[in-house]
């Protein structure tokens, strides 16, 4: 693995563990990091990202999003340190507190929020009781778990340039919702073409199925 890391995060969303494998295999010489979630990781465990780590060695995004209290928080991400996580996600509306929490139980491993979901819009803020903005929204929430530990930030590639601003450039950003020009948006609701979430200031681009979607047979 380079020192210089592929921007590109494939997500693997399967829960069929061979699936996993193939796709790790069919694209090793292009990708560096994966992002594995709960959808893999609640029927598998460590044992299965250590079956996928045996195809080839690679930087993991655990993609769990842990939101609790923060004694919670920071025992499962104990629990998880020695899966040596590159990014581990936790919910930036959890709060301040137990981003805090999540950050001291893991120094070395990025705790990355994840602000606004991409399936979210303002409507469905709204109704939800957020009174702010998508845009708005993510950035107070940005903000607030930088200035509690988190190192890097999940956001809409719409939001990237205004929480690039916000947190400097020691923040790495990752982006999902991203997607080709001619592709389907599936359950996306703000999304970019590539080029535009780089150019706005995004690290990395989390990309699933535009991707694995030509490696189903």
């Amino acid at each position: 693995m380079s020192n210089e890391l592929s921007p590109i995060i494939l997500a693997l969303d399967t829960d069929d563990l061979s699936t996993a494998k193939k796709w790790i295999e069919i694209t090793e010489d292009a990708i560096d990091v994966y992002k594995v979630g709960l959808e893999f990781f609640l029927k598998y465990g460590s044992a299965g990202l250590q079956e996928l780590r045996e195809v080839r060695d690679f930087a993991l995004f655990l993609d769990l999003k842990l939101h609790d209290i923060p004694n919670t928080v920071s025992g499962a991400v104990s629990s998880v340190k020695e899966l040596k996580p590159k990014f581990l996600t936790v919910h930036a509306a959890g709060g301040f507190p137990m981003i805090k929490s999540a950050a001291d139980s893991a120094p070395d491993i990025s705790i990355t929020a994840v602000t606004v979901l991409t399936s979210l819009d303002a409507h469905e803020l709204s109704v939800m009781g957020v009174p702010l903005s998508p845009l708005d929204y993510a950035v107070s929430l940005a903000k607030n778990a930088v200035a509690a530990g988190a190192r890097s930030i999940v956001c809409s590639p719409l939001e990237v340039a205004a929480i690039r601003s916000e947190v400097g450039v020691d923040i790495e950003l990752i982006t999902p919702g991203v997607r080709p020009a001619d592709a389907e948006l599936g359950d996306q609701s703000r999304v970019m073409t590539p080029k535009e979430a780089i150019n706005s200031g995004a690290n990395y681009l989390v990309i699933g199925r535009p991707i694995t979607s030509y490696f189903k047979s």
